[in-house]
């Protein structure tokens, strides 16, 4: 590649371009009128503003950015993390117009951007899975039958979501059907998708991410975990790598299943697995499709293991 487009802002666009630069690559700088005077637009080769300073208005028009790629005979685009880095459509049109998008194909994303459709696709690596149901629930009543086989408390999880949207525990088979129906309302007005599904609620786990890499010669390979146990109304609040309570037979395991999992959707560039961990055993929670935002953290954590710090 030549040129590059980096389809972010902030740190992240100026820290692909520092490394587009240490490889001779060209890159170009999209901006909104509130980051003309940025260090990323100063530092790109060339920058285009794309509009004024909301993200709906700038950052997130994926066809005027594609059309900046074609007037600057750009090769390549950057998503970073956020706004288009994991929007499949804007990823196929891009590959449509010529252009390679530096991440996973559209068709990994909508797999593993789909919680059930992940179960599925991740089946036939006999990843551990939290027990529950695997497809989307049609009848609420009967699935109440399914919920006091597996047993209470339990889970009702949204298929599309995230966040803890659409996420509700249900502790008794009293309060199931009314939870249900509120999670599915929740999912519809926060996703546009109401489908939920149900698994047997894990109590007190700790939440263990494993970020991987894959090109596109079949090659995967996983760069260790953080730790994001700690957490305020599920999102995740510190980071911490390494985790303090994996042991290395755990982490091998963990890391397989990682890669594993990008293997299962034939997945290409960075990616983050996540699974949640109690008493030994772990389960697989979910994949990010993107360069994780707290990834930047694995930069000590791997020079520390080889002896060596940065700056």
């Amino acid at each position: 590649m030549n040129k590059i487009l980096v389809a972010n802002r902030g740190e992240i666009a100026l820290r692909i371009m520092k490394t587009c630069k240490a490889m001779g690559i060209k890159t170009v700088a999209v901006y909104s009128e509130a980051d003309k005077n940025t260090p990323f637009v100063k530092f790109a080769d060339e920058a285009i503003c794309v509009g004024p300073p909301p993200s709906s208005e700038s950052y997130l028009l994926g066809d005027k950015i594609l059309q900046v790629c074609k007037d600057l005979n750009v090769d390549g685009i950057h998503p970073g993390y956020g706004f288009l880095s994991e929007n499949a459509d804007f990823t196929r049109k891009a590959t449509e117009a010529g252009i390679t998008f530096i991440g996973p194909s559209p068709k990994s994303m909508e797999l593993m951007g789909n919680k059930l459709a992940a179960k599925e696709t991740v089946k036939k690596y006999g990843i551990p899975m939290v027990e529950g149901v695997d497809e989307a629930i049609v009848d609420v009543e009967k699935s109440l039958t399914k919920a006091k086989e597996i047993g209470f408390p339990i889970l009702v999880k949204a298929a599309a979501g995230g966040g803890g949207k659409g996420m509700r525990v249900v502790e008794k088979a009293e309060e199931f059907v009314e939870q249900m129906n509120l999670a599915i309302s929740e999912a519809e007005s926060s996703f546009g998708d109401g489908s939920v599904f149900i698994e047997r609620y894990v109590g007190s786990p700790r939440h263990i991410e494993i970020q991987v890499l894959a090109d596109t010669h079949g090659n995967t390979v996983h760069l260790f975990e953080r730790e994001c146990s700690i957490q305020r109304r599920h999102q995740k609040v510190i980071e911490e790598a390494p985790s303090v309570i994996l042991t290395p037979e755990l982490r091998e395991a963990m890391g397989k299943a990682a890669c594993d999992v990008a293997k299962s959707c034939n997945y290409v560039g960075a990616g983050t697995v996540e699974f949640l961990y109690e008493k030994g055993e772990f389960f697989f929670l979910e994949m990010n499709t993107r360069l994780q935002v707290e990834h930047p953290c694995y930069r000590n954590d791997i020079w520390l293991r080889f002896g060596r710090t940065t700056n």
